[in-house]
């Protein structure tokens, strides 16, 4: 066992002196040792109720004959940190997550790791980290919050975002939004549309590093403690037959995940984090792909935002699992890949059933032929953009307009509540990528400002920043090469038309070549927002959106 290394022989007493001042027996001691990396905090509702699961978790490891040691990681809300500076640690604080564990995981040599995330780029972090260290391991999330019903209609935080909007322009007054706030969130979990937290959930199950139905159990079920303490049960069994990371995110593992990434209509953030924890095994996710798949794969859900319904609905309606069973009637995933569970994919899909076709269509019946999210490349983003094609409005998916350029979200969402943006309209929000913003903050305020204003059939949005995964419309982000590093978004200027043809996967400002080149040599990038702490070293290190955002 890895743990002999701080347990075995007499030279280890020392170390074992040490576990023993906590109270660990002897017997407790022989056992496997398994790390549990839980990120519970008292700052974000998907993580509030996680010492509930790690304790599950733990009863899990000590029912199979291992010993437990808990420990925690930090996290991010990313709904609280938006439209301030805060935004910009919360992809930052992915690489920070996936750090802390790997420090946790070499410095005390655990034989397993079981990871509790929950919310944004706590759960990639995680991912990371389980690669990263390829010990035996198992995630297991703390589950969707719930949406209820106001006047009808379910809503969830993005219906808060946008009631701001709707304020601004008029459509209802401060005590209807009041409403909305007391109502959109009603306890813990991940905020309860296929935004990205949910998005990751979900893709951690497909992946093969997380149990069935880990993606879509609402955090307040039973169903959810007891899928914990099986989890804690599973990493027993990995580490009986040492199946690890490496074993299982193998490259069909992502295309699987991209696969069902489309189907569902996952986040956009989703092609940001699925690149980077592929890195971490050393395998290149090349976006070009994301375009390959899309064009094969059906758009089988319309969750929040792009449809009415929420995670709470999947999981309803048979979960990830019915709708990976959808795909695999037509061969479009790899089965026979190795899972947590300790089977294969296709024996973990093998029972499940569609229960409700209003939430997952038939894969003879799909919303669209092609995916949910689409990669547009030109002459404004040659590395690449990423949009989230589902959630696009018919009249929206091809567009042409005048550019209104922006150096920050502040101006652009200063500008957009001023009521300074007109239908046809094309927002640039620029600087505000990996290295620019930094930390490439998500913009769910001026994408629901423009919502709200009735105005995301009529606006697109496009930015070298990140949309949340709770954005719908128009909204274009990931624009690579970033604006600081000379990206030819940087030399848009108001006016300019701008071409999106979703479609087609492409997106041009239109300009002749000869002028984007006398524009780019007259170009001088600006002073770095932040030089010092975490974030300027951050902005020294991180690579382009279109790898990931990783560090070198």
């Amino acid at each position: 066992m890895l743990s002999d290394a701080i347990k075995k022989g007499i030279e280890k007493a020392p170390h074992r002196a040490l576990l023993k001042s906590m109270g660990y027996t002897d017997e407790e001691i022989a056992r496997p040792l398994i790390g549990v990396a839980n990120s519970a905090s008292e700052i974000i509702p998907g993580h509030i109720h996680l010492d509930r699961i790690a304790e599950a978790v733990k009863a899990g490891i000590r029912s199979a004959g291992g010993t437990p040691f808990e420990f925690n990681t930090i996290g991010v809300c990313d709904g609280i940190a938006m439209g301030h500076e805060g935004m910009k640690y919360s992809l930052a604080s992915r690489e920070i997550i996936a750090d802390s564990c790997e420090a946790m995981a070499k410095a005390h040599s655990f034989d397993g790791l079981v990871f509790i995330p929950n919310c944004d780029k706590i759960v990639p972090g995680m991912l990371m980290a389980a690669a990263r260290v390829n010990v035996p391991s198992v995630v297991v999330s703390g589950g969707p919050m719930l949406s209820i019903t106001m006047d009808g209609n379910y809503i969830d935080l993005n219906s808060v975002f946008e009631a701001v909007g709707a304020v601004k322009a008029g459509y209802i007054d401060e005590k209807d939004m009041i409403e909305y706030e007391n109502n959109a969130c009603p306890g813990c979990g991940s905020c309860s549309g296929m935004f990205t937290a949910n998005s990751m959930n979900c893709l951690t199950e497909v992946l093969g590093l997380g149990l069935p139905d880990n993606g879509t159990i609402p955090a307040v079920y039973a169903e959810r403690i007891r899928l914990a303490k099986l989890a804690g049960v599973k990493v027993m069994e990995m580490v009986q037959k040492n199946i690890k990371p490496s074993d299982i995110l193998v490259p069909e593992a992502f295309e699987n995940a991209l696969t069902v990434d489309m189907a569902l209509g996952c986040s956009t953030n989703s092609v940001l984090h699925l690149p980077a924890i592929a890195h971490e095994m050393g395998l290149i996710l090349d976006l070009d792909i994301v375009n390959e798949i899309s064009a094969k794969v059906p758009n089988l859900c319309k969750l929040a935002p792009s449809g009415p319904h929420h995670v709470q609905d999947l999981h309803r309606a048979g979960g990830v699992k019915a709708v990976m069973k959808e795909l695999a009637r037509k061969n479009l995933l790899y089965t026979d890949l190795i899972t947590v569970t300790g089977r294969t994919i296709a024996e973990n899909i093998n029972n499940a059933i569609v229960k409700d076709n209003n939430v997952i269509r038939s894969i003879d019946n799909p919303y669209s032929e092609t995916g949910g999210i689409a990669v547009l490349k030109g002459n404004i983003a040659p590395e690449g953009a990423v949009v989230k094609r589902a959630a696009v409005a018919e009249e929206m998916l091809r567009h042409s307009g005048p550019a209104r350029v922006f150096n920050s979200e502040d101006e652009a969402i200063k500008s957009i509540y001023n009521g300074e943006i007109r239908k046809g309209d094309i927002v640039i929000i620029r600087y505000e990528g990996p290295k620019g913003g930094p930390g490439m903050r998500e913009m769910l305020g001026p994408t629901s400002a423009i919502a709200g204003m009735g105005l995301d059939k009529d606006v697109a949005l496009i930015t070298d920043g990140r949309f949340s995964g709770a954005s719908r419309g128009a909204s274009i982000g990931h624009v690579s090469p970033e604006a600081m590093v000379g990206g030819p978004i940087a030399i848009v200027q108001d006016g300019d038309i701008i071409d999106i043809d979703i479609p087609a996967g492409k997106i041009n400002v239109n300009l002749s070549q000869e002028e984007i080149n006398k524009r780019l040599q007259s170009w001088k990038a600006p002073e770095p927002r932040i030089r010092t702490g975490y974030l300027g070293r951050y902005a020294r290190l991180v690579t382009s959106a279109s790898k990931g955002a990783v560090l070198l």
